[in-house]
């Protein structure tokens, strides 16, 4: 069994014939989230997976092997649900609306302009059905979003200092506005 212990966000520093004449190996997201795993490449070779503890792999990622082999990861097709405005009754906001509900519960899920995505289940189709959303499952790469304290989708420290200078101040007076809080029911 060939052991890797290193990744390459994205390949990152790569020259891309070498990242083309790469192995790979498809990983569903329940394997990519893993530190430690087992898998087969593309060219048949038994990989023995060992990252730092917290490491999530994602597609277009390199492993890199004991040997100095490279291993590009293909995020493989799985069921999820994919979340849609109602094209006739919805808007854009619905997605919002409905990926703040899903991160309330803590939900995996991943980000697109005109969708959403998440693994199947079948409560939260019915909730975001009832919120006159469209769900259709379907077979795709998914990607969910790495959290707000993952780098990039990873969680292996690379020490970016983001220095942000504003020439103007953030604070706002906290005063009364006024809302309608009329409802309907």
């Amino acid at each position: 069994m060939l052991q890797v212990s290193k990744l390459l966000p994205r390949g990152q520093g790569l020259a891309a014939p070498l990242l083309k004449r790469a192995a790979t190996v498809e990983l569903d997201w329940d394997v990519r989230q893993k530190s430690r795993f087992a898998a087969t490449d593309s060219s048949g070779r038994e990989l023995g997976v060992f990252l730092p503890r917290g490491t999530v792999v994602r597609g277009g990622d390199v492993l890199v092997a004991e040997d100095g082999s490279l291993i590009r990861v293909i995020a493989a097709p799985q069921a999820v649900l994919r979340i849609t405005a109602c094209a006739e009754h919805g808007s854009p906001f619905d997605l919002t609306r409905a990926a703040y509900h899903l991160g309330n519960r803590h939900v995996p899920i991943e980000l697109q302009p005109d969708h959403l995505k998440i693994e199947p289940d079948h409560v939260l189709a019915d909730m975001l059905r009832a919120m006159h959303l469209t769900v259709v499952e379907q077979q795709a790469a998914f990607e969910p979003e790495g959290g707000a304290y993952a780098q990039g989708g990873h969680s292996h420290g690379h020490g970016h200092a983001h220095e942000h200078a504003h020439d103007h101040d953030h604070a706002h007076p906290h005063e009364h506005h006024g809302h309608d809080h009329g409802h309907a029911h």
